[in-house]
């Protein structure tokens, strides 16, 4: 799952759109952002953030800067474990052409220190848009952390993992009935990338990809 093999596996599956969201970093996101323009791929930086509650809520970005700058205010609230390779596998920084440049020592995939709210705030002071993770899964979702979704911080958008999941849980669960959802592929593997199924149609005359990336980020901050 290097930036060069993401953005290539996504081109050959037809996808014009593609977030980079590693848990609790944006360390790769600049590189990222070198391999879609490669493809011809509008890129997304991000993070998947996990709150304190250890709820998954992705965090996506209108700009590298803002996402950086995101990632340097984040740090004060990540963990401090240490991360074992030998169990968790290598945690690298990748640069140019998907050569290795930097390896995180700090173990990425447990709970930050940020509870829900604050952790939407932060996402929102630097522009971003949150929505909570894959609604529908057991592991790190909301629902089944919290047993709904609440009111607070204000949610405009929820992702579901699973499109067959939408209607049940919107059936069973008042505040998805009025509430837009996404549905993406959470992939952690290259063949977890799916094809282009999903949509969303966004302005973008005159075409550019920084204004199909800021105008995306401006719906789901908005709920259109």
């Amino acid at each position: 799952m290097t930036p060069y093999n993401i953005a290539g596996m996504a081109a050959l599956n037809g996808l014009n759109l593609l977030a980079l969201t590693d848990h609790n970093s944006c360390g790769n996101c600049k590189t990222f952002f070198d391999a879609c323009k490669m493809y011809g791929i509008v890129p997304i930086p991000g993070m998947e953030i996990t709150t304190a509650e250890d709820i998954h809520i992705v965090a996506l970005f209108p700009s590298l800067e803002d996402a950086l700058n995101f990632d340097g205010e984040m740090k004060p609230y990540k963990s401090k474990i240490d991360n074992k390779p030998e169990i968790f596998g290598d945690q690298l920084y990748i640069g140019i052409g998907d050569e290795q440049i930097g390896t995180e020592e700090d173990l990425l995939i447990v709970a930050s220190s940020l509870d829900l709210e604050s952790a939407v705030d932060l996402v929102r002071k630097h522009n971003g848009a949150a929505f909570p993770a894959h609604v529908d899964r057991e592991s790190n979702g909301i629902i089944s952390i919290l047993g709904d979704i609440p009111p607070e911080p204000g949610f405009t958008y929820a992702e579901f993992n699973d499109s067959s999941n939408i209607d049940p849980y919107r059936e069973k669960y008042e505040i998805l009935k009025n509430l837009p959802v996404l549905c993406s592929s959470d992939a952690h593997q290259l063949w977890n990338i799916n094809e282009a199924s999903n949509y969303i149609e966004i302005d973008d005359e005159p075409y550019s990809s920084d204004k199909v990336r800021k105008e995306f980020i401006r719906m789901l901050r908005e709920r259109t």
